[in-house]
């Protein structure tokens, strides 16, 4: 198990009674709050909060020297952003109320249960989180930088959608919160899961498992591992996936597809960071950080009945909808000339020329299989490529019938003729028009797009004159 303190800044545990402070510490402790200080001394409370920055206070109300009342006028002016929990006896509980209209967190009666404590910090632990997020996210914003540009170098684009999906992935990568990546199948989920993690956990391992069609057993077993003789064929114990990705991220690829049963055992591990291996009633607890990805609209499965809605709705607190490159064609021209460059370096060829045609060519497809899909037809062009010239032929050959004259979108935008219908002709000097402009006067693109052959489309642009 990783060593990572949690929170990221420690729990400030106030009490002057040494067994009380104790206690408090091992129900922390054993709950995965690991990062935490103590004092039994009321005055020098201040002095640690000036001296390290404090995600909570846990403040006992009774103490000498200085009362608790007291240090939490003191903590509300000099550190406002720093949320203080209460903890009072029960006959104190109008003074507890006094607090909170002072700007306490929480309060909570001595001796206060372990599921209050710990529900109670973590409520607050997950507060300045959420701040922290908001604040920087805003701070990105206003900047329209990013501080990290290098950790997104993999993913070329100059879109102002992905540099946004940039910015709230800087935002949210150091939180410790489940993320969820949605988007259609070659998009780059898995690249942007990846700079999650490098942004975060670097040094820690990173597990990609794709979920889909892994029935309930095969889930457990791939996730949570089993002890020897779990079943039949059980010879030796195995390490879940979750075990090896310890302290580091772990990738549930497909989460769309999971079964029923399995969404279930998800959502126990996403609420307690807890699981039994196969075979054994003992918990185990897992501190890698949990990210899922689909190609699914789990809105609509939600709908459906297909997705649970509880556990949508505790992936969905951090989401990210990843763009089709249908909706990023200004990257064709950088996305080609990298995938170009690759190419050429990986099947040993000297680097090609890009005839003029390709980009208005690319322009008029919708890419279902996404920059993956773009990536092999570069791949596959330049592996067929005897000349200096890279042909278009493959390409052509690759879209084959999936190139749509017009797309839903565009056929609705189409000119509706209200008053006068145009005659055959005119209507065909407009198509031809259109075409041209869209293909970038490029003749053998406005063809494909209007489903004739060049020499037809030369011939009516010649009696168009």
């Amino acid at each position: 198990m990783s060593s990572k303190l949690y929170p990221d800044y420690p729990v400030l545990v106030v009490d002057d009674e040494a067994h009380i402070v104790e206690s408090q510490l091992n129900v922390l402790r054993s709950n995965g709050i690991n990062n935490i200080i103590s004092t039994t001394d009321s005055r020098e409370v201040m002095g640690l909060l000036h001296s390290n920055e404090v995600e909570v206070v846990i403040l006992d109300l009774r103490m000498p020297y200085i009362s608790g009342e007291d240090i939490l006028s003191q903590i509300r002016d000099d550190f406002p952003h720093v949320p203080v929990i209460i903890i009072t006896g029960t006959n104190e509980i109008d003074i507890a109320v006094k607090c909170m209209r002072a700007g306490a967190f929480d309060y909570m009666v001595k001796a206060v249960e372990e599921s209050r404590l710990v529900s109670g910090v973590s409520r607050a632990i997950e507060l300045r989180e959420l701040k922290r997020e908001y604040w920087d996210l805003r701070k990105r914003l206003l900047s329209d930088r990013l501080s990290n540009p290098e950790a997104f170098s993999r993913i070329i684009t100059q879109n102002r959608k992905m540099q946004s999906i940039f910015m709230f992935v800087e935002s949210i990568a150091k939180t410790d919160e489940t993320v969820l990546i949605s988007g259609e199948t070659g998009v780059g989920k898995e690249l942007i899961a990846r700079i999650i993690h490098d942004l975060s956990r670097t040094e820690m391992p990173f597990v990609a498992v794709n979920v889909a069609g892994l029935d309930d057993t095969m889930f457990s077993d791939s996730l949570f591992g089993h002890r020897k003789g779990a079943y039949t064929g059980a010879a030796d114990s195995r390490k879940g996936f979750l075990q090896q990705a310890s302290g580091g991220t772990i990738l549930l690829d497909e989460i769309g597809d999971l079964s029923p049963s399995s969404q279930v055992k998800l959502i126990r591990l996403l609420e307690t960071g807890e699981y039994y291996p196969l075979g054994s009633d003992l918990t185990m607890k897992t501190d890698a950080r949990i990210v899922v990805s689909t190609n699914k609209n789990l809105n609509e499965a939600v709908g459906s009945g297909e997705f649970r809605k509880d556990l949508y709705y505790r992936l969905s607190a951090h989401e990210i909808k990843t763009p089709p490159l249908r909706e990023r064609k200004k990257d064709l021209p950088l996305l080609v000339s990298h995938f170009m460059e690759e190419a050429s370096k990986k099947l040993s060829k000297e680097k090609l020329a890009v005839p003029p045609e390709l980009i208005p060519l690319l322009e008029i497809y919708d890419f279902p299989g996404n920059i993956r899909e773009l990536r092999s037809m570069i791949f596959d062009a330049v592996s067929k490529q005897t000349e200096k010239m890279l042909s278009l032929k493959s390409f052509k050959e690759a879209m084959g019938k999936d190139v749509q004259v017009f797309s839903k979108k565009q056929t609705e935008e189409l000119i509706i003729f209200k008053d006068r219908l145009p005659t055959i002709a005119q209507a065909s000097d407009i198509l031809v028009a259109e075409a041209m402009k869209r293909a970038k006067g490029i003749r053998s693109t406005a063809a494909i797009l209007l489903g004739i052959s060049p020499q037809a489309l030369g011939k009516r642009l010649k009696r168009k004159g």
